[in-house]
C-alpha cells in the first residue's frame, strides 16, 4: 500500500498525496492531472457557503483552495518529498465565488534551496475568469530533517 509523498510520486499518482491531508476531505479538495498538468477542486458543499444570500464561497474556503493548490503543485513539479511549510498567503478575490465546483492551478514562480514562491489562480467556468489568485511562499524542509 501507497503511504508517502515519496511513494505516490514514484508512482506517478501525484494527486494521490490530496488524500494523505485531513482537511481536503473535510472541505471537498480534490484533485487530477489534465493536458497541462495538476488541477485541484473544491467539489461545492452547501457547508462552504459563507454568505447564504449572495450563495457565495466563503472566503476562507477559497483561501484553503489556492493554498492547498500551491502545496499540490509544489510537490508535483519540483523535487520536494515533504509538504513544505507555508510562510506567508496572500489572496486577491477578484469575484464571488458562486455556489459551484471552483478549480486551481499553480505554477512555481522561484524555487531555491530553502523557500518556493508559488502563483494560484482559482476559476469556475474557465480560466481566463479566475475568482482568486494567490502568491504564496513556502518554507522548503530538507527531507532528512523531517525524518531526524
Amino acid at each position: 500500500m501507497l503511504k508517502t509523498i515519496a511513494e505516490f510520486k514514484r508512482a506517478g499518482r501525484v494527486e494521490a498525496i490530496n488524500t494523505l491531508i485531513p482537511y481536503a476531505g473535510l472541505v471537498g479538495l480534490e484533485a487530477f492531472t489534465d493536458e497541462d498538468g495538476l488541477v485541484a477542486v473544491l467539489r461545492f458543499r452547501e457547508t462552504n457557503i459563507g454568505n447564504p444570500v449572495l450563495r457565495a464561497v466563503h472566503g476562507g474556503v477559497v483561501g484553503a483552495l489556492l493554498e492547498h493548490a500551491a502545496i499540490l503543485h509544489l510537490l508535483a513539479e519540483t523535487d520536494v518529498q515533504v509538504v513544505p511549510k507555508i510562510i506567508n498567503l496572500s489572496v486577491d478575490y477578484l469575484r464571488s465565488c458562486r455556489a459551484a465546483d471552483t478549480f486551481a492551478r499553480g505554477r512555481v514562480i522561484r524555487q531555491g534551496r530553502r523557500v518556493a514562491n508559488v502563483r494560484v489562480e482559482a476559476w469556475q467556468d474557465t480560466p481566463e475568469r479566475p475568482v482568486a489568485a494567490a502568491h504564496a511562499h513556502f518554507l522548503l524542509i530538507d527531507e532528512g530533517a523531517a525524518t531526524s
